[in-house]
């Protein structure tokens, strides 16, 4: 699946997914642009990881939710490896915290839709005229948008189920133009994410209640967001991918 000579930009690219992601198209040949937004030193760590595997890539600050930072991570994409974006990765996202809907105000609602779904309009926008014939999109949804989530998670499922449903628009919208979009809705993966917000009991009975009995690695969706972006899925689009050792079927 060789993606030499391909430019993608990963938005969230600094640790966990989107570090195994960054790395796995560093290693496939892409020229990668690591966005991150809390901690530098995360970028650094995905940048060395990067040429540990004799990949090419930057890093670039930036909220996502933010017009000005996602025109400087396209800027500083374009500066640096030219005018065409082959692969575009919208991994950025969180949960924040869990919420009853009576503990829901409009700052928290606001954050967790800007966050997870603003982010990936606005920046699919900003990249696109940038996006010529073969070109991938990969979003990321999760197990929650399709079972409404745990406790408390009602709005991050919700945001990620408009990502679902985008990804199927912009299918339509970009196919006639040779542009694929697709996206991925892992289930319980072994991150910092659920290192945060899930209880390790919980942790313990979701992954015995999947067949393979086990939480994924973020390498494992890494692997299949490569695939995805790589000329070898050339005719698949419009689809939200389950990837969580078959806990639940779409």
């Amino acid at each position: 699946m060789s993606l030499k000579g391909k430019v993608a930009v990963v938005t969230g690219g600094a640790r966990d997914i989107g570090r195994a992601v960054s790395v796995g198209l560093a290693k496939q040949g892409a020229k990668v642009v690591v966005n991150y937004f809390e901690n530098e030193e995360d970028a650094n760590t995905t940048l060395k990881a990067i040429k540990d595997v004799n990949g090419e890539g930057i890093i670039v600050y930036g909220d996502m939710t933010k017009h000005e930072d996602i025109n400087n991570l396209v800027q500083k994409t374009v500066d640096s490896y030219g005018e065409k974006i082959d692969i575009l990765v919208n991994v950025a996202g969180g949960l924040f915290g869990r919420k009853t809907i009576n503990e829901i105000d409009d700052d928290f609602y606001n954050l967790l839709m800007d966050v997870n779904f603003k982010s990936v309009v606005m920046v699919t926008k900003a990249v696109k005229p940038y996006l010529k014939e073969g070109a991938s999109v990969v979003n990321f949804a999760s197990q929650a948008a399709r079972d409404g989530g745990g406790p408390g998670a009602s709005l991050y499922a919700a945001s990620k189920g408009a990502v679902l449903t985008f990804t199927r628009s912009l299918a339509k919208e970009f196919g006639p133009e040779g542009i694929r979009v697709n996206a991925l809705c892992p289930g319980m993966i072994a991150t910092k994410f659920h290192d945060d917000f899930t209880k390790n009991e919980v942790r313990e009975k979701v992954a015995g209640g999947t067949p393979l009995r086990r939480e994924g690695k973020a390498e494992e969706v890494a692997d299949l967001v490569v695939y995805l972006a790589s000329d070898q899925a050339s005719f698949i689009t419009g689809n939200n991918i389950d990837i969580n050792g078959g806990l639940a079927f779409s």
